[in-house]
């Protein structure tokens, strides 16, 4: 098929052996790219007894069909590797250009096994790859390795971790441009216990495409209805930030770790605010005209925020901000650039020092960190990163420590903290949080107040308008969006360029770039399984691993009501909850292990078949 080179690079850290890995063609067409193929991969290769930091687990850096061809919202990639988080398989996407670099580099992507006895970066320069020593490197920050191997090997972009990944802090990331993370899983931790410090990757490959010039033609009038939208627009002049004032305003902005939903001084900390004061430009992806990227510059606690960092975007703002009672815009950016330097998700560090202070507050533990005190942020991103005290049991996950604290209710779905967004005031949301394999995410399906419009997206069946605070009928539109989104993870396109409901949905044009590189005509029912093959591969892995259907639940503080605002007083109904996952497996072709061999077969997953213990 075209739109792919059909290879991936294939790395042992362990022998220092560099070959390739074939992709067999079936999966080309079954999984498409980026996370299926990924994850496909990663099911023969890590075995479920494979413990995530063992030498036998592999990390995969992948690509999709759009990759390296310039299309606006193509400059992602994901990261998947078997998480230390949850014990089964995660992909963390990134942005920035990374991706499009290795979309040229004459493989799909790159499988990393093994573990070294020293610290190593992988060079893969024009589609030659080595591996060089890493010491001078190890326990640098990621600017600081980001400049170093850029001035070394001109043109490269990197992928690197900092000294919080080697410290094998499970909340580590693998940082991209300095600013751009493959979060949420810890495949930061991963690549510390390979002792790979870093990734630099360029290429000028052409990716073979079935018609270059109609798709040079659609890739241009896709740029141009992105660069139209006001939508759009409007993201790129506030970036995520600008959603925090409206999430505050229908009581959905989690504050104090969630036992509230809005927040009294959320102005201070909103996209508007920073647009006025620590604003200095705005970035952008490869090929992507929308430059929601922030960057910012202030000072803080002494320390300069660098814009080299960028700037703290919605779910890094609401994490140290409302979640932690922090309204100083300064200490959140401050909070920001110690996040990305040290290689740490921004979110999950925001959630465990909210939990830091609860237990304080409820006398729990030995440590006082009281709401909404920024020394107290600035102090525990230093002591997690570095395994400093207490710091060293939570970079073993937050969940663990805060059970054996007695908090009230733990703030993690599958061992992932939760992002910044309420699922009383999302209901919708809030059932894909608890059924995605991957633990608590927000891009694995869509969020309620994205379908509030009618029609919402007919061409996928859904016609009505969803009710953001009730949980009723909403297996079926979830189980619709994960599919449509699984497909735009598997091409691998960010969400943003790719509007999945109203007057605005853009998914034909999708199919056709898609079409238009590999020569594959694509239905919207095929758009669909294609969706659904990955999202199963996923669950086929967790069931493996052991999950059931009574693991996909949500933290009990979900069933008792908000206090006040847009979303109080209703709280979500349990009962009611576990009714609608038990409809998402069915309409799924789930079994309480995951995807039924029926159903399977029905994909043309038969290899896979018998796979799972019932």
């Amino acid at each position: 098929m075209s739109g792919c080179f059909g290879i991936y690079l294939d790395v042992d850290l362990s022998s220092g052996r560099i070959g390739q890995y074939t992709v067999d063609p079936n999966w080309t067409s079954l999984y498409l790219g980026g996370r299926g193929i990924a994850a496909r991969i990663l099911i023969d290769l890590v075995p479920p007894e494979v413990d995530p930091l063992g030498e036998q687990n592999v990390v995969i850096f992948g690509t999709g069909p759009l990759q390296g061809t310039g299309v606006a919202g193509a400059g992602r990639h994901v990261v998947m590797t078997k998480s230390p988080k949850t014990g089964s398989l995660v992909g963390s996407y990134a942005g920035g250009y990374f991706g499009h670099e290795l979309g040229r580099s004459g493989y799909d992507g790159i499988i990393i096994r093994g573990r070294s006895d020293s610290p190593v970066y992988l060079l893969l320069q024009n589609g030659i790859a080595e591996l060089h020593p890493a010491d001078e490197l190890w326990g640098r920050t990621t600017g600081e390795t980001d400049d170093t191997l850029r001035a070394r090997h001109p043109g490269v972009r990197v992928a690197c971790i900092g000294p919080a990944g080697e410290r094998l802090v499970q909340m580590s990331c693998v940082i991209h441009d300095k600013t751009r993370s493959a979060g949420r899983s810890g495949a930061g931790c991963v690549l510390g216990s390979k002792k790979l410090k870093a990734i630099a990757v360029t290429g000028s490959k052409e990716k073979p495409l079935a018609d270059p010039e109609g798709f040079k033609r659609e890739r241009t009038s896709f740029l141009q209805s992105i660069a139209n939208d006001p939508g759009k627009r409007r993201l790129g002049e506030l970036g995520t930030p600008g959603v925090l004032l409206s999430l505050d305003e229908i009581g959905a902005l989690p504050t104090k770790l969630f036992q509230e939903g809005t927040f009294s001084e959320a102005e201070l900390i909103s996209g508007e605010r920073m647009a006025e004061t620590i604003l200095v430009d705005r970035e952008t992806c490869t090929g992507c005209p929308i430059r929601c990227k922030r960057v910012v510059r202030t000072t803080s606690h002494d320390v300069e925020v660098d814009p080299a960092y960028g700037g703290p975007e919605y779910e890094t703002l609401a994490a140290f901000g409302s979640l932690c009672l922090c309204s100083d815009l300064d200490t959140i950016a401050l909070a920001n650039q110690l996040c990305n330097a040290y290689g740490l998700d921004t979110i999950s560090c925001g959630v465990a020092i909210a939990t830091l202070m609860e237990a304080s507050e409820l006398g729990l533990g030995e440590v006082e960190v009281p709401w909404g005190s920024s020394d107290a942020i600035i102090e525990w991103i230093h002591r997690i990163a570095q395994r400093s005290g207490i710091g060293d049991q939570i970079a073993e996950g937050v969940d663990a420590w805060a059970r054996e604290m007695g908090i009230p209710s733990v703030m993690t779905i599958k061992g992932v903290e939760l992002p910044m967004h309420e699922p009383r005031g999302k209901a919708g949301l809030g059932l894909s949080y608890a059924v995605s394999p991957r633990g608590a995410t927000h891009l694995e399906s869509i969020h309620d107040t994205m379908a509030e419009i009618a029609p919402p997206s007919p061409e996928i069946g859904i016609h009505e308008p969803m009710d953001r605070l009730s949980i009723a009928n909403k297996a079926k539109p979830i189980d619709a969006y994960t599919q449509i989104s699984s497909f735009s993870n598997s091409a691998v396109l960010c969400l943003f360029v790719c509007s999945r409901t109203g007057s605005g949905y853009n998914y034909p044009a999708i199919r056709r770039l898609v079409e238009l590189a590999t020569g594959r005509p694509l239905s919207v029912e095929e758009m669909m399984r294609i969706g659904e093959r990955n999202m199963a591969l996923l669950r086929i892995y967790s069931g493996m691993v052991g999950y059931k259907r009574v693991d996909d639940r949500l933290p009990s503080r979900f069933y008792t009501p908000l206090p006040h605002g847009g979303s109080a007083g209703k709280p979500l109904d349990e009962e009611e909850f576990r009714q609608e996952v038990s409809t998402y497996y069915e309409l799924a072709g789930w079994d309480d292990a995951g995807p039924t061999d029926e159903r399977l077969r029905r994909l043309g997953m038969d290899d896979l078949v018998g796979r799972l213990v019932r």
